[in-house]
Formats: structure tokens, C-alpha cells, sequence
């Protein structure tokens, strides 16, 4: 009975039915977490990235509300956990909400600079709440065993949270100078000589694409804050963190003497197993990625050499730590008309930041004797270890050394490293570890190489340059409107290949290999177009292209025109011909009739892609009517040859601007992006390695093709 019950109490006993599918739930949300944290794990191993960044498990409003479900039984003040799991429960809620702080540290890097603090802000509620919430129920005496292993957990778990809000603080300072040393470093590059990009083989694109990989990877913000002291330290407080609760969870179930639990069953009954487990689960998975950059951080930053570390130098804190907040110290303050006041709040605003200065320096100065505790006890287990080697060494061998000398082939690109202050031990394990990396990308670019495309590219004019891209469309085709729209480069292609499917008597094996050809070079020449979008304002005419190719690739249809129909119904070329044309004609009276007498002013760039199609259709058919016209002994076949020459020769002047954009990609990214983008270009590279050698065969390519980039300048060189 819902209320109150026969003596006017009130009836509580279905107040605590849910709770078990509530632990369910909270078990749900547990696993998401640790599947997140796993997802990095895998994609860090995978790439090779044992930095591990945060690609799934990142702090956002997502992340933050599965979290806080996840930990829902820290915050649970009153309902009566007496036995073991339900108080091992408590404790590994606390744990899994630190390992989640570590965890998320690198996407501090990627998050815009609003998105920060108000993230931070959300984390720091959400971990305040848990203590305070832990802190009652050790008072309270829901919380009645593991009172030591709690008091570590929430001590851990709070310096965590101060740790991050320190890092937080030195995201946009890093950013900022990282960024403005990769555009230094690249104007010192550009200098060396890729002034003269078009004339670079694909052995010196190779060799600048290392240069942009080594400053992209060494300034990706994920991986600055992953190398960072506070990451280190916070890689130390988890695995210390995740410890304690190894420690308690052993000490409970395999020496049931240590602790004494009290009889009875939990509200939550068989959830809460499933719960402990759940936890467990993530807590054991979302140590790993801290520990092994705790580690790995630890281990890049021994002695080398028998080198002595100067701990004078290893104690400064850096500029950069302190910089945002010395910036808003120095900023104007808000404008109060009673002097006093203003003088009030100026001391109180400059006394307020002074504190947070100090205490950063505290917090940093904190990790970095975490960190150098970390090294002294790393570095005698290395000596032990070394001990051992050079014990091995002095035992007789017949083996031979493999790899003397192979270093002295390598490049040295060290000085493209880019670092902040008081990493500059990290440059070099950084080129050791990634400077094999575009030859890893361009490996797999070479496996997925467009063999269609170069097939069909080795039909070009090389020797005539490209004169396919003049020839296609004919001065003499009278305009049916005053002004014509640009030319784009993927327009005449689509129009082109629709020509040649409509050509009746040709083999459908030359047709599908051509549509085939086409498809696969539309996707360089569409990053072409994207490219030189800044420069030339083509999109309606880009998406008239792929708007026609979709129907022509998949369908055989131009607009609504049935290309295969028009073949059989035709009564020869001339006739599939003239029907195109009149199909163009047609389609662009009826624009004029009802778009163009409402707006009679629109720019011809500005047409809809049917109109912009249409009028594409109707010039390149006359054009090809024309030819066919003066030489009417030509057969299908060799017609289809011609037109196949065309699509080539365009196919070829337009990825003669590769190089412009693989350099493009790398330069005009931002820094959150550059990582990803010059992968890419390596990636593209390999790719097309073939057909950039391939179109050098043409003069023109390399004479022109620095100064021309559109399909309208090509035209005008002929």
C-alpha cells in the first residue's frame, strides 16, 4: 500500500525495492568507463602511442555524468552497507573516481580554453561532493571499516584534483608557445629550400614531411601534457591509489582475521557485487595508461651516461607554470567609481593571485620531488640491471653486433624537436621513437595506392601539356547566357565521364573501368578543390559535380536522364550527342524561366547545382559534337578513346597541385589538428608517390605549376 498505512504511518517498505536495479545501474556506468579507458589503452598500444592519449576517455559533460553515476556509492549517506563487499564497494567508488582524474589528464591538451574551466570547475564539485559525502559517513559509521585506507584514498584523490587544476592552468601558455615555435620552424624550413615545392621529388617530400611529422608530434598538446611533471606525479597517485585498494581487497578476502564485518545484507543485495566488480574492473584497467606514463616519463629522464642530474635544475619551476596567472594579475581590473574601493579590490585581487602563484608553485614543485624520488628509486633498479648486462657481456659469444653503423644513415632532425622549458633531455628519446613514423604511414599510403587512377593517368598528354584541359570545352559553343559561370576541375570530369557512359556500342568493361578511374581520382581532386576553396569560391559548382557523380557512379543516370536507355534508344553517337545537348539546353531554359526572373542578378557561381550541371552538359556535348562532326569516320570506340584522354589530361593538370597541398595540410591546421594533418600528408604521399612521379614527366608541371592552380589558368597557357 502506497502512503500511509491502517495505524497513519507512513509506509516505507517499497522505498528500497529499486535499489538493486539503481546498482545495476551503477555497475553500467562503471563498465563504460573502464571500456572507455580501454579503448585508449588498445588505440595506444595499437599506434604505438605509450603516452596514451585521451581519444574515448576525456573530461566533458559525458564523461563527468557517467562518472558521477559511477561513484554514486560514495555519495550514498544512509543506506546500510554492513558486509564485505558492500564496504569494499565504498572504498574501490572512491579509488575508480582518482584513477578517472589520471586518466583524463591529456585531453586537458585538445579542450578549447572556455571548455577547460568549466570542465575543471565540474570535476572539482564532483570530487569535493565524494569527500565530503565519505567524510560524513566515517563520521556517521556507514563507512566502519577500511577508516585508514579512506582517509588515504580522499587525500590522494583531492592532491589529484589539485594537480589537474594546475596543469589546466598551463594548457593555453604551452599552446601558445609551442604554436609560435612550429610557425618559427617552419619559416626556418621553408628557408632551406621548399620555397620551390613543385620541383621536389618524392624522396625530398618524404624527408620535409619528417621534418612537419617530428614538430607536429613534439607539439601536440596531448602528448605535452602526457610528458608534464603534474602527469608523472599523477601517474604515481594513481598506481599508489589503485595500491591501496589491491591492498585492502586481499587483505579482506584472504585474511579475513585483518577485518571485522558486521552480519547482514545491503538494500542494493546482489547489485552490489556486481558493482565491486564493475569497479574493480576500471580501476584496474584505467591504471595502466597513468602507470605506464608515470613510468615511461620516469625512465626518459634517468641519467644517461653516468651523467649526475643537476636536482638545482630539476627543482626550477618553469616559466609557463605561472605565466596565466602573473597575465590576469597584470590586467586591468574592473572599473568601480569609488577610489577606495578600487584600491580595495585591487590589493585583494593582487594578494588573492599572489596566493594562487604560490600555490602553483607549490603544487608544481610538489610533483617534481615526486618525480625525482620516482627517478632516484627507477634509476638503481636500471643500475642493477646494467650491472647484470655488463655481466652478460663478459661471458663469451660468438654473436655479432647488427647494428653498428646504422644510426649514421639516419637524418638528423633534432633541431626540429619542439620543447619547452627544461625538456630538452626528452629530445632525443623523442627522434629515437618516432622519427620511423612517416615511413610507417607512407608504407601503409603505398598498400592502398590508386591503380585505376594510374592506369588511367598514363593515357594524359604529358608531352603537349595536357592540352586536354583547353580542348574540352569549346570557345566556339555559343553561350545561352551572358556570363558564364567559373570552371571548376571535378565539373568537366563528371560531365566528360557522362558522355562516355552514354556512347552507345562501347564495352562495358572500358566503362567500368573508366568509372572506376574516375571514382578513385575524385577523391584527390575534391581535397584539391577543399584546398583552393580560400582562393576561388567554388561550392556550388563542387557540389553540381558530386551531386551528378553520385547518380552517374551508382545509377548511370545524369540528373534524371537515364544514360544506358539513351544508348539503346539512340540511333548512333550523333544522335546521343544532340539529345545531350538538348537535355543541357533544355534543363537551362527551365532555370532561366523560374529561377532567373526572380533573381535576375545572381552571380553565375551562385546557380543551383541542376543549373550549373546543365550548363556544364550542354558545352562539353557541343564540344564533343563539334569534333566528332569534323571527323564523322570516327567509331565509338575511338570516340570514347578521346574522351578518356580529356578526363585524363584534366585528371593530371589538377594533381599537379599535390604538393601544394601536402605542405598545405601541414602548415594550415591548428595546433590541436597538426598531428593528424601531416599523417594525412605523409599517408597521401604514399599513395600518390607513384603518380607524382608519373605526372613530372610533363614540363609543364614543374615550370608552371607554382604559379598556376586553377583549371581557368591551365586553360590560359593554351
Amino acid at each position: 500500500m502506497v502512503g500511509c498505512s491502517a495505524d497513519g504511518n507512513l509506509n516505507e517498505e517499497k522505498y528500497t525495492q529499486p535499489l538493486p536495479w539503481i546498482g545495476l545501474f551503477v555497475a553500467a556506468a562503471s563498465l563504460v568507463c573502464a571500456v572507455a579507458m580501454a579503448a585508449d589503452l588498445i588505440h595506444g598500444i595499437r599506434h604505438r602511442k605509450f603516452w596514451f592519449p585521451s581519444r574515448f576517455f576525456s573530461i566533458n559533460a559525458t564523461s563527468l555524468t557517467i562518472i558521477a553515476v559511477a561513484v554514486k556509492f560514495s555519495v550514498d549517506l544512509n543506506t546500510p552497507m554492513p558486509s564485505r563487499v558492500d564496504q569494499l564497494s565504498k572504498l574501490s567508488s572512491a579509488v575508480l573516481l582518482s584513477v578517472t582524474i589520471a586518466n583524463s589528464m591529456p585531453s586537458l591538451g585538445t579542450a578549447k580554453n572556455k571548455e577547460i574551466m568549466m570542465n575543471i570547475m565540474a570535476f572539482a564539485i564532483l570530487v569535493v561532493a565524494v569527500f565530503v559525502n565519505i567524510a560524513i559517513q566515517l563520521g556517521t559509521g556507514v563507512i566502519y571499516i577500511c577508516w585508514w585506507e579512506h582517509v588515504v584514498v580522499m587525500s590522494l584523490m583531492l592532491v589529484m584534483l589539485m594537480i589537474l587544476g594546475s596543469s589546466a592552468l598551463a594548457v593555453v601558455t604551452t599552446k601558445t608557445e609551442l604554436e609560435f615555435k612550429y610557425k618559427k620552424k617552419c619559416d626556418m624550413t621553408m628557408q632551406e629550400g621548399l620555397k620551390d615545392i613543385n620541383t621536389r621529388t618524392p624522396g625530398e617530400l618524404k624527408e620535409d614531411l619528417m621534418k612537419f611529422w617530428i614538430m607536429a608530434h613534439t607539439s601536440n598538446p596531448q602528448f605535452v601534457m602526457a610528458r608534464s611533471v603534474t602527469s608523472t606525479a599523477s601517474g604515481a597517485l594513481c598506481l599508489l591509489s589503485a595500491t591501496v585498494l589491491a591492498d585492502a581487497m586481499l587483505r579482506s578476502f584472504y585474511m579475513p582475521g585483518s577485518f571485522k564485518f558486521c552480519v547482514g545484507e545491503s538494500d542494493y543485495k546482489w547489485s552490489t557485487t556486481l558493482v565491486l566488480i564493475a569497479h574493480t574492473v576500471a580501476v584496474g584497467v584505467g591504471t595502466v595508461a597513468p602507470a605506464v606514463r608515470w613510468f615511461t616519463s620516469v625512465f626518459y629522464r634517468l641519467p644517461k651516461n653516468g651523467k649526475k642530474s643537476n636536482r638545482g635544475t630539476h627543482f626550477k619551476v618553469e616559466k609557463y607554470w605561472i605565466q596565466c596567472l602573473m597575465e590576469i594579475k597584470e590586467c586591468p581590473f574592473i572599473h568601480i567609481e569609488s577610489q577606495q574601493l578600487r584600491k580595495l579590490a585591487y590589493k585583494a585581487k593582487r594578494s588573492f593571485l599572489d596566493t594562487c602563484i604560490q600555490a602553483q608553485i607549490g603544487i608544481v614543485m610538489a610533483c617534481k620531488l615526486v618525480q625525482f624520488i620516482c627517478i632516484l628509486c627507477v634509476c638503481r633498479i636500471v643500475r642493477v640491471y646494467d650491472s647484470c648486462c655488463k655481466l652478460k657481456r663478459l661471458l663469451p659469444s660468438n654473436g655479432t653486433s647488427v647494428d653498428q653503423g646504422l644510426e649514421t644513415n639516419k637524418i638528423d632532425l633534432s633541431h626540429f624537436a619542439l620543447h619547452l622549458e627544461g625538456e630538452e633531455e626528452l629530445v632525443e628519446v623523442t627522434m629515437r621513437k618516432n622519427c620511423t613514423a612517416t615511413d610507417h604511414w607512407m608504407r601503409k599510403g603505398k598498400k592502398k595506392q590508386p591503380k585505376h587512377l594510374t592506369d588511367l593517368l598514363k593515357m594524359a598528354t604529358f608531352t603537349e601539356g595536357f592540352k586536354g584541359v583547353a580542348e574540352f570545352d569549346s570557345e566556339q559553343v555559343c553561350s545561352l547566357e551572358g556570363e558564364e559561370p567559373p570552371q571548376s576541375w571535378s565539373l568537366p570530369i563528371v560531365t566528360l565521364t557522362a558522355i562516355a557512359v552514354s556512347l552507345p556500342n562501347v564495352s562495358s568493361c572500358s566503362v567500368k573501368h573508366l568509372i572506376r578511374s574516375v571514382h578513385e581520382g575524385l577523391v584527390y581532386v575534391k581535397l584539391i578543390e577543399e584546398y583552393e576553396d580560400g582562393k576561388e569560391e567554388l561550392p556550388n559548382i563542387r557540389r553540381a559535380a558530386y551531386h551528378v557523380w553520385s547518380g552517374v557512379n551508382i545509377y548511370h543516370k545524369w540528373l534524371d536522364l537515364d544514360l544506358h536507355q539513351l544508348s539503346l534508344k539512340s540511333k548512333g553517337t550523333r544522335d546521343v550527342l544532340e539529345r545531350l545537348v538538348e537535355a543541357g539546353k533544355e534543363r537551362l531554359a527551365n532555370f532561366k524561366n523560374t529561377y532567373l526572373t526572380r533573381c535576375p542578378k545572381v552571380s553565375p557561381s551562385e546557380w543551383p547545382a541542376e543549373a550549373l550541371a546543365a550548363n556544364s552538359m550542354y558545352r562539353i556535348s557541343n564540344t564533343i559534337l563539334h569534333i566528332y562532326h569534323h571527323n564523322s569516320s570516327t567509331s565509338e570506340e575511338s570516340l570514347f578513346g578521346t574522351l578518356v584522354v580529356l578526363i585524363s589530361d584534366i585528371l593530371a593538370a589538377s594533381l599537379t597541385n599535390l604538393r601544394p597541398f601536402v605542405f598545405g595540410k601541414c602548415l594550415k591546421s591548428t595546433i590541436e589538428e597538426k598531428k593528424a594533418s601531416v599523417r594525412e600528408a605523409v599517408y597521401l604521399l604514399g599513395q600518390m608517390e607513384e603518380i607524382v612521379e608519373l605526372l613530372d614527366q610533363s614540363s609543364l608541371s614543374i615550370v608552371y605549376s607554382d604559379k598556376i592552380t586553377t583549371i581557368a589558368d591551365w586553360r590560359s597557357l593554351h
